[in-house]
């Protein structure tokens, strides 16, 4: 589904605003960093040249900036908090590349495969330290409020990252974990989008709890929808293949809920992710193994003992990095019947469907939590509006 008109020009509004603001930030970077930020956010080459490339929707800034507006204040007071927020989810984006092992995002490489892992980390710590610095210069005596809220965001986006990372070492996971996840994994960030405007307006305390969890429920059916992406998306428009979750054995909401089936297909879907699991005792199935520790340090030592001793394999002739040993695409890879296989067990175990249900379920919950607060009726419709995009969006 491509945005409405009115949607579109909401998403419109808020990156023509947010982006200059952005820029003003990420000039203050030192120059060996700025030159990643600024290719990573789609505005520079990887030479530097200026360029525009088409970067994210818009959809955190324009959170913001309608929350200002349904507190009763003008969209522009929250757009400080949409770039902070733009800023921190960019910086999640650098290192999920990393971890996932992605060579590519919107039909471009990657941070680290262009530079190598260690700038990529640099460059997204230093995004993340640059969020809370910019908010809190902004002349606002609700700034440091902001900036307080975005920090425990950021938080609990971190620690549901670090669930998601965990997942993959382990063979089962449960819906419960998953959905716990996702919560703070997508959630928390939209709910701080979705209030840090109302917060940068001096709205009450149960606006900004309405609004954040408005975003809340929103993040949970964003991710929702791009674990569906993740496995049936149309490559041409998601820029990356199909079925890449089931080749990168993700622990996603369709996956798992296919897994808790219990079935024989959920059983053979078990098989060809994570080998056979019959024999406790049995060593380790090569799946499920990383490229051995011995090996990348050798090619990251050269034989020499130069190497930096970060467990990544050397980058190439060309200057791409090498997946890192710990990516799920260091593992043996899944073959295209594999993957064909897998996609439709996935289908056929009710993964799919039970995930398009949980992302109208947090829709619903979503939409029912703007109707707790007294909030502006023109942005109160525009939020509903934008969260319906969200959800039915096809990238």
């Amino acid at each position: 589904m491509k945005p409405t008109t009115a949607v579109a020009e909401v998403l419109d509004k808020a990156r023509d605003i947010t982006h200059p603001l952005m820029r003003e930030a990420v000039a203050t970077l030192v120059p060996s960093i700025r030159e990643v930020v600024n290719y990573h956010l789609g505005w520079a080459a990887a030479d530097g040249t200026p360029v525009e490339v088409p970067g994210g929707k818009g959809i955190r800034p324009a959170l913001a900036m309608l929350s200002a507006q349904s507190a009763w204040a003008a969209p522009e007071i929250g757009a400080p908090g949409g770039a902070a927020v733009e800023l921190v989810h960019n910086f999640s984006l650098i290192h999920d590349d990393l971890m996932d092992g992605d060579r590519e995002r919107r039909h471009r490489p990657t941070v680290w495969t262009v530079w190598g892992p260690s700038v990529a980390l640099l460059a997204g710590d230093a995004l993340s330290t640059l969020a809370t610095e910019w908010l809190l210069s902004v002349p606002s005596p609700h700034a440091p409020a902001a900036a307080a809220a975005l920090g425990s965001a950021t938080a609990e986006m971190i620690a549901g990252q670090a669930d998601d990372l965990a997942f993959e070492r382990r063979r089962s996971v449960s819906v419960e974990e998953c959905m716990a996840m996702s919560t703070a994994k997508t959630g928390a960030l939209l709910g701080s989008a979705a209030s840090i405007g109302a917060i940068l307006a001096g709205a009450a305390p149960a606006t900004v709890a309405a609004l954040r969890d408005f975003g809340r429920h929103l993040g949970v059916a964003f991710q929702a929808v791009d674990d569906l992406l993740g496995i049936w998306g149309d490559p041409a428009t998601t820029g990356k293949p199909s079925g890449n979750d089931i080749r990168q054995r993700k622990k996603s909401m369709p996956i798992v809920a296919a897994l808790g089936a219990g079935d024989d297909e959920a059983r053979e879907l078990e098989s060809i992710l994570f080998g056979p699991s019959d024999d406790a005792t049995a060593e380790p199935d090569e799946a499920m193994v990383p490229v051995a520790a011995t090996e990348v340090h050798k090619n990251n030592n050269n034989g020499k003992g130069k190497g930096k001793g970060n467990g990544l394999r050397d980058r190439g002739a060309t200057g791409a990095a090498e997946v890192p040993d710990w990516s799920p695409q260091a593992r043996r890879p899944l073959s295209a019947d594999e993957v064909t296989r897998a996609t439709w067990l996935v289908e056929a175990c009710g993964g799919r469907e039970w995930t398009a249900a949980r992302a109208k379920a947090h829709l619903d919950a979503a939409l029912g939590s703007l109707e707790r607060a007294r909030l502006s009726a023109v942005p109160r419709r525009a939020l509903a509006d934008l969260a319906v995009y969200v959800v039915e969006r096809e990238s």
